[in-house]
């Protein structure tokens, strides 16, 4: 009768153990799904950093752009100044 209560009582440690290296396995397994969000929160992050800067250059294109028009602008303004300059010369 005493070695039976002493085997129940084993099984149910072990039970008990069994229990508690699934919790940790559990807590395990939670915590690198939480880091792998973190990371692909990162990877999001990124990206975004990234097309943000490609907006940038595109913006900074197209501001050279307009200044190199409005430079040709004034060019051809100035020439046509020295040649009604020039006409009224002759």
């Amino acid at each position: 009768m005493l070695l039976l209560l002493l085997l129940l009582q084993v099984l149910l440690l072990l039970i008990l153990l069994l229990l508690l290296l699934l919790l940790v396995l559990l807590l395990l397994l939670l915590l690198l799904l939480l880091l792998l969000l973190l990371l692909l929160l990162l990877l999001l992050l990124l990206l975004l950093l990234l097309l943000l800067l490609l907006l940038l250059l595109l913006l900074l294109q197209l501001l050279l752009l307009l200044l190199l028009v409005l430079l040709l602008l004034l060019l051809l303004l100035l020439l046509l100044v020295l040649l009604l300059l020039l006409l009224q010369l002759l």
